[in-house]
């Protein structure tokens, strides 16, 4: 039985820090997905899934919009896992699953959503797989469910200037970095190992993870629209974007 973390929130406000600081838009996109998701309920308590969530980033901000929604947060990372636990309590409903896997969704205590809702996780999985997924969310939504998708999705059209966005925020990023203003990724993951709680999660992750998490994988907003296509999907399109970063939007 995993141990309870009892500084969860000071980690669940050290995680939200380190995020932002690649990504200084972050509440931005999670206001664009909570509204597409307001905008197709039906006045129900909404059943949301929050897909590989890692702390409950998306599981929180989707409470504090829907309180009485039914949430169920899923990932693979036990680290990340014990502090989405302990922050989240019992009002939200946490599994363990790999998206790897295509009988990942056999661990979903339900299987029709109104949303499923996922930020800047899935570009460590390869293409082919993601194409998969696609498809595979798609069967979990309710007719006129939602699957918003945020992440690095760079504009087709604009390759150049979209690299020189990228090289300003990694110097910005950089500088915060050197001046202690925020915590890089390597060096929270760290502070994670050398905590008392979350060493053995850790120790855990990098069993699960030996090399690492697969290479970034960030192809353009139009590759996800035509896999979404492809999906199924009758409506797809761009929700929100912010420089190299979108959240994509489809309707089954």
């Amino acid at each position: 039985m995993t141990p309870y973390l009892t500084n969860a929130a000071a980690w669940q406000e050290s995680w939200d820090r380190q995020q932002e600081a690649y990504l200084p838009d972050r509440e931005h996109r999670f206001t664009a997905m909570l509204d597409g998701v307001e905008a197709i309920l039906d006045g129900e308590r909404p059943r949301l899934l929050d897909l590989a969530g890692g702390t409950g980033t998306i599981s929180l901000r989707a409470l504090r919009r829907f309180p009485d929604a039914e949430v169920t947060l899923l990932d693979l990372d036990p680290a990340l896992l014990a502090i989405a636990r302990a922050t989240l309590g019992d009002r939200v409903t946490v599994v363990t699953a790999d998206l790897n896997r295509p009988d990942w969704s056999a661990a979903l205590p339900h299987h029709e959503y109104d949303a499923v809702l996922t930020a800047t996780a899935l570009h460590w999985l390869p293409g082919d797989r993601l194409a998969r997924l696609y498809a595979e969310v798609r069967d979990l939504l309710r007719p006129g469910g939602l699957l918003l998708n945020a992440d690095h999705m760079p504009d087709d059209g604009l390759p150049q200037l979209s690299k020189r966005l990228l090289d300003r925020a990694r110097d910005r990023r950089d500088a915060r970095y050197a001046a202690g203003a925020v915590l890089s990724w390597s060096d929270w993951w760290e502070r994670a190992a050398a905590d008392p709680t979350l060493a053995p999660l850790v120790a855990r992750r990098h069993e699960i993870y030996p090399t690492g998490h697969s290479p970034e994988w960030n192809p353009p907003v139009s590759w996800h629209l035509a896999a979404l296509t492809d999906a199924g999907f009758t409506e797809v399109g761009t929700l929100w974007r912010g420089g190299t970063d979108a959240a994509v939007a489809a309707v089954r």
